[in-house]
């Protein structure tokens, strides 16, 4: 009986040795765990969350550096995975401590929470580090996403995108440092086609082809500001339609995003290079620039006043941007100047607007017309080159409704020019912007693309239409030009009024929008191009036009090299001078 006791024990010790690791070895390494993907589950919520649990992986990213995630991302190993398509095979662990490093295996307990939508583990109360363990092979993902769905089954995975990938926003690049890649730039829908239902299902689409490139921080801003590769800096920028190549890492989703946190800095490729500034024709013709300035205030005028109640808070801003505005605005040569944006303080020697043309030069002047500008804070203005046209009659602004009630009244004003005696109208409107503050009745937005205020830019275009026909008629006419901030994308409401009235859309004249791409658009918004800045040419002026465009200086540029941001360009660069493109008008007169 002695000599069969010892292999039965033997056997039934080797029996509780293959049971215990299941039931009764929950804190060792290979003992029993929760399969991750069954936390994950199938939607976007944990099916476990709340529930306390052990898993076990590798970790694939490491976040708890100085700044952080305070945690770091543990997945299974391609061995492990359940084969479901449906799940995620990672989490997100959210600890201080500081055991385990990428490419080791490690063993938590803790409990399943959602934070802002993304599935993590917290509240660790057991941390166990098991050694090393293959990485998992980056899942190979592109954009758009299938169908359009949230890649809820890739969350927290390391991840590889496939081809290149577009900047199309960076405003968050130094608050946060995030940038928004999409496959390809995006349009504004409604710049290339009508208001309604299938711009309105174009611009969700659009949604579903665009994710953050993360900088792994959860702090705001980054100090250096962390993309392009090597820090952002004036000489160093990351602009709208620049590439990014060979990006890997993290599928991450936080606050409402999914975004990449790489593993190694991405390659960045430079596809939409500053350009210079349009050479003119010849001397002979007329050139127009309108630019909005946002918002130039310059305090009492004196060098005291700041913060001004918009734009500039001190004197230093509004000494830098008044030097990029000058820049910006000089560097086309033009004859004639159109602005929106500026201070609405009179015409004083002390007004913004005397500001900016003595920093023009001593041959510019500006167009006083101060009658009626309207209580708004910021106006319509216009100036021009005394040794190169001159004022024709008086100018006026449109201050009968809807400018009686609300808005920014329109400034009209003829030049003649000086080389042959023909004279050219310019009327300069800004319409009401598409933000829904205050928004009333038919003002609401009704969805179908154009914003809040669709109806009030309506009435205000259907006014200066009206304005415009009734102006006195001076000898020499040439035609007029309707130039200015319309806050209005080039196939909305008022911009159709104004082209059924037989107006000339110069800048498409010369260069085509559809939904492959729209060249020399004036704006950027929340990761779309658009043009919200036009020269509208009247029908017996269009045959003079000999050119028109937008100069890509500001909305394709980085915020952060404004003169409010963290790293202005310099006073010598144009770069980010203002938030909208300058239009760029050339005639034949």
């Amino acid at each position: 009986m002695t000599t069969l006791r010892a292999p039965i024990q033997n056997l039934l010790a080797t029996v509780l040795l293959l049971w215990l690791p299941v039931v009764a070895s929950a804190e060792g390494c290979g003992a029993f765990a929760t399969a991750i993907s069954k936390v994950q589950g199938e939607d976007a919520r944990s099916p476990l969350a709340g529930q306390t649990v052990t898993v076990e992986g590798v970790i694939t990213m490491d976040a708890r550096h100085k700044g952080g995630f305070r945690g770091f991302y543990l997945q299974q190993t391609d061995d492990e995975t359940d084969g479901s398509p449906n799940t995620s095979e990672a989490l997100f662990v959210y600890t201080g401590r500081s055991a385990g490093s990428r490419g080791q295996r490690v063993r938590v307990s803790g409990r399943v929470k959602e934070f802002h939508g993304l599935t993590e583990l917290t509240d660790v109360d057991t941390f166990t580090v098991c050694g090393t363990g293959p990485l998992p092979a980056p899942v190979p993902v592109t954009l758009p996403w299938p169908d359009h769905q949230r890649p809820e089954h890739l969350e927290n995975m390391l991840v590889t995108i496939a081809g290149e990938l577009t900047v199309i926003d960076h405003y968050n690049l130094a608050r946060y440092g995030e940038l928004t890649l999409a496959a390809g730039d995006q349009t504004i829908p409604t710049e290339f086609m009508e208001p309604g239902p299938s711009a309105a299902a174009l611009f969700q689409s659009q949604q579903g082809n665009r994710l953050l490139l993360d900088d792994a921080r959860g702090v705001r801003d980054p100090r250096p500001v962390p993309w392009p590769t090597g820090e952002l800096s004036a000489d160093n920028t990351v602009r709208a339609g620049d590439r990014v190549n060979r990006l890997s890492g993290i599928l991450d989703f936080r606050f409402d995003a999914w975004r990449v946190q790489p593993l190694s800095p991405p390659a960045f490729q430079s596809a939409n290079p500053r350009p210079d500034p349009p050479t003119r024709p010849d001397t002979s013709t007329l050139r127009v620039v309108t630019l909005n300035l946002g918002n130039l205030f310059n305090g009492d005028g004196r060098g005291g006043g700041f913060p001004a109640p918009r734009g500039a808070k001190s004197r230093k801003q509004f000494d830098q941007q008044l030097a990029m505005l000058v820049t910006a605005l000089r560097a086309p040569e033009p004859d004639i100047i159109a602005v929106t944006e500026v201070e609405n303080d009179g015409y004083g020697s002390h007004s913004a607007i005397a500001d900016l043309a003595n920093a023009l030069g001593e041959q510019w002047r500006y167009v006083k017309a101060d009658s009626g500008t309207g209580s708004d804070a910021i106006r319509t203005d216009l100036l021009y080159r005394s040794d190169r046209v001159a004022t024709e009659g008086e100018a006026s602004r449109l201050t009968s409704a809807p400018f009686s009630r609300r808005g920014r009244p329109p400034v009209a004003q003829a030049f003649r020019h000086l080389g042959n005696d023909r004279v050219l109208r310019i009327i300069v409107p800004h319409l009401k912007s598409k933000a829904c503050r205050g928004a009333k009745g038919p003002d609401r937005d009704q969805n179908d693309g154009q914003g809040c205020y669709s109806f009030s830019r309506e009435q205000a275009t259907r006014a200066i239409l009206r304005w415009a026909d009734s102006l006195p008629q001076p000898d020499n006419l040439a035609g007029t030009l309707i130039t200015g901030d319309m806050n209005s994308y080039a196939r909305e409401v008022p911009l159709q009024l104004i082209t059924d009235a037989g107006y000339t859309n110069a800048v498409r004249q010369f260069h085509a929008c559809n939904e492959a791409g729209c060249n020399k658009t004036s704006y950027r918004y929340h990761g779309r191009s658009g043009t919200l800045d036009y020269s509208l040419v009247s029908k017996g002026l269009a045959g003079r036009l000999v050119g028109a465009t937008t100069w890509s200086i500001n909305a394709d540029e980085p915020p952060a090299l404004g003169y409010k941001g963290p790293i202005p360009a310099a006073e010598s660069q144009p770069w980010r001078s203002s938030d909208h493109d300058p239009v760029i008008t050339d005639f034949s007169l």
